[in-house]
């Protein structure tokens, strides 16, 4: 599942990239192992909320370097500090609430902001996972997409037991500005929803400069770039009474 990943990221060179949930590291290890033919080997930073986990990954001496976190709780790392991102079989326990303060689509949505920031623009992310349902799946892919990702599914196997998901992700910037069709071209089985287009329509019908929805978005996207923005307030998005003499 792996492979299958770093082949939908179509990483052109060395790379670094974030394990989601590297477990003891069998990720990374292939990472690691990627030939300068095929534009490798890469360098990686796992993180893992078991730290019995990342203790046997210590113990095999992998070549990354590990993190002890909750994704639920977002990404601790700096804006744009990765060029790619990759999970095996973690994000769909991010649907698992074990309190009512800690609901899923709370911890959803501060992964994927978490996880937007963290990227580079233009950077790309492919997370295997295995969704409960498909209310289940709704839900993760309509949480990255409120994140700004230009957001897909891949299914392999469909319909069998053998079947995978895969969670394509771009950020925008890139070449393709956070539209993944380019990735997925050729490919079958494949699902795209992209919710950013129904924005942009949106903005055609008038102008929302001064709404207190579209300064929100601003600012969110502002925020997801690591840039510091004023806390809103009633005022925010009002009207300002105009006096002519």
């Amino acid at each position: 599942m792996t492979y299958r990943a770093l082949e939908l990221l179509q990483l052109n060179g060395p790379s670094l990239i974030l394990d989601i949930g590297c477990g003891s590291g069998l990720s990374g290890e292939i990472l690691s192992s990627v030939s300068p033919v095929d534009g490798g080997p890469h360098l990686w930073v796992g993180i893992d909320i078991s730290a019995s986990m990342l203790d046997i990954a210590l113990q095999k001496n992998v070549e990354g370097d590990l993190l002890l976190g909750d994704i639920g709780q977002g990404i601790p790392f700096r804006a744009g500090s990765f060029d790619a991102a990759v999970s095996i079989s973690a994000i769909q326990w991010l649907c698992n609430a074990e309190s009512s303060e800690a609901n899923p689509q709370g911890r959803l949505s501060r992964f994927f902001h978490g996880l937007y920031a963290s990227l580079r623009r233009g950077g790309r992310a492919v997370c295997q996972f295995y969704p409960k349902n498909d209310a289940q799946r709704s839900l993760i892919s309509s949480a990255a997409i409120k994140a700004g990702f230009g957001t897909g599914i891949l299914e392999d196997d469909p319909g069998t037991k053998k079947s995978k998901l895969y969670l394509v992700l771009t950020a925008g910037g890139g070449q393709d500005q956070g539209d993944i069709t380019g990735v997925v071209k050729g490919m079958s089985d494949v699902e795209i929803q992209d919710g950013r287009r129904n924005v942009r329509t949106a903005g055609k019908k008038g102008d929302r400069r001064s709404n207190k929805s579209h300064i929100a978005r601003k600012k969110e996207q502002m925020e997801r770039r690591g840039k510091v923005t004023k806390a809103s307030s009633k005022y925010t998005g009002r009207s300002r009474r105009r006096i002519v003499f």
